[in-house]
Formats: C-alpha cells, structure tokens, sequence
C-alpha cells in the first residue's frame, strides 16, 4: 500500500510503498476512505510530541471500511463503514480506566502517534476503539469529527453552562464547536490571527456575534473561553477577556510556553483546565448529537502524496475549516 510515513531527521512526510497491515487479535483492518488532517499531526512531525512510534503513518481522523478482521472479532463485520479516533488502546486496568476517564490513563496509545495512523491506503485499528458510523455519511465531510469534532465537544463541556463563549483559533475544531454551542443557544465570539479574514467570515457565517483578532478585547466580557490556537501568550489575554469564576479550557495536546502575567487575571475564582484526549464515552455521545444539529463541515480536500502541503497549509493558517485527505 501507500503511506506517508515520517521522516523524523528532516521533519518532513515521505510517500513509500509498503507492506499491507494484517489485523491482530481484536483488530480490524480498514480501507481508508478520508482522514482528516490535525494540529496534533503538525505536532508529531514537528517533533513537538516526543518518542513517536520509528516511521510512524499520522493521521487520526480516519474514515473507512472494515475489510478484513483478526481473531476474536465480532463487534464490526466486513463492510462495515466506521471512524477511527485519537485515543486507539488503553489498559483498561488502571483506576482512570476502571473510573470512566480512560484518556489519563497512563499506558494509553494514540492513532498516528505511537499507532500507525490514516494517512495511508489502509490502517489497522483495534475494534474497541472504532466507531460505527452510517453507511451514506461523506467520508471527507465527516473526518474532522474524529478528533477536531471530539475533542471541541470535550472541551466544550468543560466549559460548564457559559453563554458568552470565546473560541481563539478558529479551525478544524472550532467551526465545528460554534454549531454545536450556536444549537446549545450559547452566544459565541471569535478570536483569529489579526487580519484572517476568511476564518473570521466562516465565524460569522457559522453564528458568532463577534469575530476579531486574539489580541482585541471582546466587545463584552466572557463567560468562558476555549484556546484551540497552541500559543501560550493568549492564556492571560483570555484570562483577561473572562469574568469574575470564569472558565479558560486550554484544549490542545500541546501548547508554547505561558508567560508570566499578574495575579489579578486569575484572581476571582478564574479557572484554567485542560482538555486531555478523549474517552470512547465521548465519541459515541458526539457522534450522536452531530447529525441532529446537524454539523456541517468546511474541508478542503487533499491527494494523500499532498499531505506535506496539507501540513503546511495548517502551519501558515491558510485553511479555513479542515484539510482532508483522500488516498
């Protein structure tokens, strides 16, 4: 099959032929029909996530079909259309596991990071961790919800009832959580690079009242805010744009550096949390909520030897919604 597979020296993806997965034990092995492209996969090629798995396939927003199964299965039969996510094994052992919070657990291993992922002809996924979907879904329009869908969902929960809402970084994930918060009648403001003004009219057009650059205050206080840009300096300007027992969720896998900002900012009961993966609990409660609002989908679709530039497209902003790619 093909894949691209990561050249960590040169931090850059390489298109090989290589040899088909078989499926182990509780394995399933998929055609891929899309696989959204995401920050974390930006993270793992730019060696911002450590130890990935030697030549590891990213991609962790998979879309395809069961063609085959390992020993054991009996949950998905061939054929069957399914999602594969972020978190792809976990122990099942430990507390966080036995106590519904399987995305701290501290053996977990995630799709495309320490798993081979999507971004190839085929990719094998263990059958607890997929996801059967409809079988008249649009593989492309419906990738993003593997992960940017997911973990928005997350982190919009830990967000609590806020009705002002600040999205900073308006992606993949957040013009996805903007309908989703728009259905929950809460009231969203945008937050992008100065001057974007392709994701701040996708703002507008998906219902935010507001769109404007990170470093602007809102017209209004914040109930909560959501950070889906990576960028540690936007922590305190959220901190800032929140009101007294308001709410900052820091909803990435990683994040630069957070300067120094003065107390009076997290003073009166302000919180700051992170949003960590996500549980199978998660998917299977989204994935259900999406088509009844229902969710729609900005993609721009990319061949799979484009996913270099698909990559690149996300680093300098010029995607509005999410890049997709279709082997």
């Amino acid at each position: 099959m093909r894949a691209m597979t990561l050249d960590a020296g040169h931090r850059r993806l390489v298109c090989r032929e290589i040899a088909r997965p078989e499926p182990g034990p509780g394995q399933v092995l998929i055609r891929v029909g899309a696989c959204g492209v995401c920050r974390t996969d930006l993270h793992v090629v730019d060696g911002e996530l450590p130890s990935p798995k030697p030549d590891v396939i990213p991609g962790h927003e998979i879309i395809g079909r069961v063609v085959a199964l390992g020993a054991g299965v009996d949950r998905l039969s061939l054929g069957a259309r399914v999602g594969v996510p972020w978190l792809g094994w976990t122990c099942g052992r430990c507390d966080y596991c036995r106590s519904g919070r399987e995305n701290l657990c501290a053996e977990a291993r995630f799709t495309g990071y320490q798993i081979d992922g999507g971004f190839a002809e085929f990719a094998v996924a263990d059958v607890r961790y997929c996801f059967p979907l409809g079988e008249d879904g649009d593989d492309v329009a419906e990738a993003p919800l593997l992960c940017a869908g997911l973990i928005g969902y997350r982190a919009l929960r830990m967000a609590g009832e806020a009705k002002r809402l600040g999205l900073y970084g308006f992606g993949a994930a957040a013009h996805i959580v903007a309908q989703v918060a728009r259905h929950q009648g809460r009231r969203v403001f945008a937050f992008t690079r100065r001057g974007d003004r392709p994701a701040q009219d996708l703002a507008r057009a998906l219902g935010a009242e507001w769109a404007g650059a990170s470093e602007d205050p809102p017209p209004e206080p914040l109930d909560a805010a959501i950070l889906f840009a990576p960028v540690g300096a936007l922590v305190p300007l959220a901190l800032a744009a929140v009101v007294p027992g308001g709410t900052v969720v820091a909803a990435g896998i990683h994040m630069s550096d957070i300067p120094s900002f003065p107390y009076r900012l997290l003073w009166g009961e302000r919180r700051i949390v992170s949003v960590a993966n996500l549980t199978r609990a998660d998917g299977e409660e989204f994935l259900a909520l999406a088509p009844t609002i229902p969710v729609g989908t900005e993609t721009t679709a990319y061949a799979l030897e484009g996913a270099d530039r698909a990559l690149g497209d996300l680093r300098e902003g010029r995607i509005a919604g999410a890049a997709v790619l279709v082997p």
